[in-house]
């Protein structure tokens, strides 16, 4: 078994047992050159620094331990971050209201904001100015379903 998958196994069963960590899921685990591992992890809730130093504690005392990565290495515990993609249908969820930026795999944009997320897809809402018969502007609400297996990035954006 790879060691990412031994980390995720081990994230799995933290989620499981212990009460802190109920509402969190691993986002990645990526094993990167010279021994640097990071684990990006988030939660329904919010994924707050004491949950991060604890899981960083619980996955350090794994790895010397067992010695997976020998004695030098490098672990960063956190929150997937603003910048990185989403990738699963309750970070889509616990972000209704922003803003989002979705490439699909045709490398076709869309931007709007997420009015709905469910299993299959997420629905994003755009306000867009139309003419009537008479040239007159109005408002109109449009709302965009996109299937999760068309994304291939969505990254949250955040007015400033």
């Amino acid at each position: 078994m790879e060691l990412t998958e031994r980390i995720s196994q081990l994230l799995e069963e933290k989620y499981a047992t212990d009460e802190i960590f109920a509402d969190c899921f691993t986002v990645e685990i990526e094993l990167k050159p010279n021994q640097r591992l990071y684990v990006f992890v988030d939660s329904d809730s919010g994924f707050t620094f004491e949950r991060c130093q604890k899981l960083s504690r619980f996955l350090e005392s794994h790895l010397d331990t067992n010695g997976w990565l020998g004695e030098k290495y490098l672990l960063e515990v956190s929150s997937p971050g603003i910048e990185r993609s989403l990738k699963f249908p309750r970070q889509y969820h616990k972000n209704i209201g922003r803003t989002l930026l979705v490439t699909l795999v045709d490398k076709t944009q869309h931007s709007g904001t997420i009015k709905s997320a469910d299993d299959v897809q997420v629905v994003l809402e755009n306000t867009i100015i139309e003419r009537d018969e008479k040239k007159k502007k109005k408002e109109v609400v449009v709302e965009t379903p996109i299937p999760y297996p068309q994304i291939e990035k969505a990254v949250i954006k955040l007015g400033f």
